[in-house]
């Protein structure tokens, strides 16, 4: 995990960023209370935006005691959780075929499929971080 950040010299292109960024942290938030929105990839994103436009909000984000573990966990090498990667893959697959279901046009579902074949690929080859004990 950086410790320090390095703004973007662009005033618009870092208040674009933290538009994004608090975008991403709000979709996030949401995603821990909504199964089918993901959470991890938003507060990622969120922890990238702010890291090149806001040295407070990056340094709140990775200091914070229940959003802070998830980005800090990832950056740091450590892993995804084998529950976290269960009820990632099956909340997607299982969103992913009633879409399917839903939707007739093949073209669309070549590509949701496989979309989820790739997302499925890279959540499997991420490393699978221990329980902590206490």
């Amino acid at each position: 995990m950086p410790r320090t950040v390095r703004e973007s010299r662009s005033r618009l292109v870092r208040h674009a960023l933290q538009a994004i960024g608090l975008l991403s942290l709000a979709l996030g938030v949401i995603g821990i209370f909504l199964p089918l929105l993901p959470t991890t990839p938003f507060l990622l994103l969120a922890a990238a935006c702010f890291m090149r436009s806001s040295q407070r909000f990056y340094f709140w984000l990775v200091g914070h005691p229940h959003l802070g573990p998830w980005v800090r966990d990832y950056l740091g090498g450590e892993g995804i959780p084998l529950k976290g990667k269960v009820y990632a893959v099956g909340l997607m697959w299982t969103s992913i075929l009633l879409s399917c279901y839903l939707i007739p046009l093949a073209s669309a579902r070549l590509f949701m499929l496989a979309s989820a074949v790739l997302v499925t690929r890279y959540i499997l080859r991420q490393k699978t971080r221990s329980v902590r004990a206490g």
